[in-house]
């Protein structure tokens, strides 16, 4: 896979242009995601990290999730810039994605805004909005960026990508 830059139209952002340690901005777009046919998330209050390479991922507030909806669960990771990582299960009806989402119970000082935040995989939900937009999945299952049409790459994930 090349890592050719893609040319930006107008409105775009290059992810090529997103800051290594990553940047952390307020996201005051509207955000949704849907999973077994209900809304399990609603906000216009979350935070975008920006990575060289990466789509943006949203950290959102875990009270904008609907009531029983995210549930923490086992394991752990690490991230050189935000810290350690906790997992979360998302349900609705009788249905159970299994750590689709995760966040930082104590992130680092940099990134203490997206406590009490969690990102979703969006490759693991029925649909994932932004501002109305269905997103795009980042490849693979190690990044949680979501594509929307104003966002090019290429993108970091995917088969070959991982020496970038």
């Amino acid at each position: 896979m090349t890592r050719q830059r893609i040319q930006l139209g107008p409105g775009q952002e290059s992810v090529w242009d997103y800051p290594r340690p990553p940047a952390i901005e307020p996201f005051t777009g509207h955000l949704r995601i849907v999973y077994e046919g209900e809304v399990i998330m609603d906000t216009n209050d979350s935070f975008r990290i920006l990575e060289t390479s990466h789509p943006p991922t949203y950290y959102i507030p875990v009270g904008a999730f609907k009531e029983g909806s995210l549930i923490k669960t086992s394991g752990t990771s690490y991230c050189e810039w935000k810290g350690m990582a906790e997992y979360f299960n998302i349900t609705a009806g009788d249905k159970m994605a299994r750590k689709c989402a995760w966040g930082y119970a104590n992130p680092k000082p940099k990134y203490s805004q997206i406590k009490d935040h969690v990102s979703v995989y969006a490759h693991m939900m029925e649909a994932c909005y932004v501002n109305d937009e269905p997103v795009q999945a980042q490849e693979g299952d190690f990044y949680g960026g979501w594509i929307t049409s104003n966002i090019v790459g290429p993108f970091k994930g995917g088969p070959g990508t991982w020496g970038w």
